[in-house]
């Protein structure tokens, strides 16, 4: 399925019925008065965040929602029936904003999380409504409002514990598909990953587990839109920890050098980023040369030791994820 983070679509609440004029015409009643009922509330519409939805695709091929008008009224003093709500489901993560001053309308990232978004107009009434001890036989009665509309911007921002942050081909697929069900694509070239995955990883703690979320690679200058996953980096905001994965068989890119590369980036993407727990890790242990490998296990970056790991022969993976789940563990404790 096509991965899209990203749609823009107008909703309509329902119209409520318009009263009606009516008078009351039985048999040896020679003044019956009147007996017009009211109109029928419009339809609102609601959001629904759906765990079992993962894109906005659906909302590229239809970009408008109504929900049902009420009916109008009827002699007897009957009231015509509402419209029906309509329910639009949505990816748990999902932002909505207006799409005319861009202000957050909702952000539903629970589950089965709903919300009102448009009312449904209210219904006109009957000329019985108008019956007074002045006025025994009205003659006019009121339409039904027009339920509330909006244009709306949808932004999916992906829920996860963990997102893993990388250059292109640093190992990020590859550890997701270690650690966790996940199947991503892996190739030897640059930008294999091309949308947001999602893993479930199991905790050291039974019957525990967490979120890991691997974005395309970022390159320098992904802040200002070069490369695939600057368009992306939205989806890290909620994450809890950040896993910087630095490529230790990049000759040109020292991992030092990398880490300060792809923090400038989440910097200048949105600063609280930088304030985020975060873990640094040199990938591809099983092909760095020896002398290489030495000097990474005395170097230092981001002020510690760096973890050095291989997701192909699971070295250090254990350890990594125990890690993992102490720093998601301590974010969660401080909320």
């Amino acid at each position: 399925m096509q991965f899209i983070d990203e749609a823009r679509i107008r909703v309509e609440a329902g119209k409520g019925g318009d009263g009606v004029i009516s008078w009351r015409r039985e048999k040896y009643v020679p003044k019956g008065g009147p007996d017009g009922g009211n109109g029928g509330v419009g339809g609102s519409v609601y959001f629904e965040a759906d765990p079992q939805l993962s894109t906005l695709l659906d909302f590229r091929y239809k970009k408008k929602y109504e929900a049902e008008s009420g009916n109008a009224g009827a002699a007897s003093n009957c009231t015509g029936r509402s419209g029906e709500d309509l329910i639009i489901h949505v990816p748990v993560g999902t932002q909505i904003r207006d799409a005319t001053n861009k202000h957050l309308l909702a952000d539903l990232v629970e589950r089965g999380q709903r919300i009102l978004l448009a009312k449904g107009g209210r219904g006109g009434l009957g000329n019985n409504e108008f019956k007074s001890p002045t006025n025994q036989a009205p003659r006019f009665k009121t339409d039904g409002k027009p339920g509330e509309f909006y244009d709306l911007e949808l932004e999916l921002k992906l829920l996860a514990d963990v997102a893993l942050v990388g250059f292109p081909n640093a190992g990020k697929s590859t550890l997701i598909s270690r650690i966790s069900q996940a199947k991503p694509k892996i190739a030897d070239y640059p930008f294999t990953t091309l949308v947001p995955n999602l893993g479930i990883v199991q905790a050291p703690q039974e019957h525990q587990s967490f979120v890991v979320a691997d974005i395309p690679g970022l390159i320098e200058g992904a802040s200002e839109g070069r490369g695939l996953g600057h368009q992306f980096l939205k989806h890290i905001e909620r994450s809890a920890v950040l896993l910087f994965l630095l490529d230790g068989t990049d000759e040109q890119n020292p991992p030092a050098e990398i880490f300060k590369i792809l923090k400038k980036e989440l910097g200048s993407f949105n600063k609280e980023l930088l304030a985020k727990p975060r873990l640094v890790v040199i990938t591809k242990a099983d092909a760095i040369a020896e002398e290489l490998l030495a000097k990474y296990a005395k170097s230092k970056i981001d002020g510690k030791k760096p973890m050095i790991i291989s997701a192909v022969a699971g070295e250090k993976i254990p350890e990594l994820i125990a890690l993992l789940w102490e720093k998601v563990q301590a974010m969660k404790a401080d909320l």
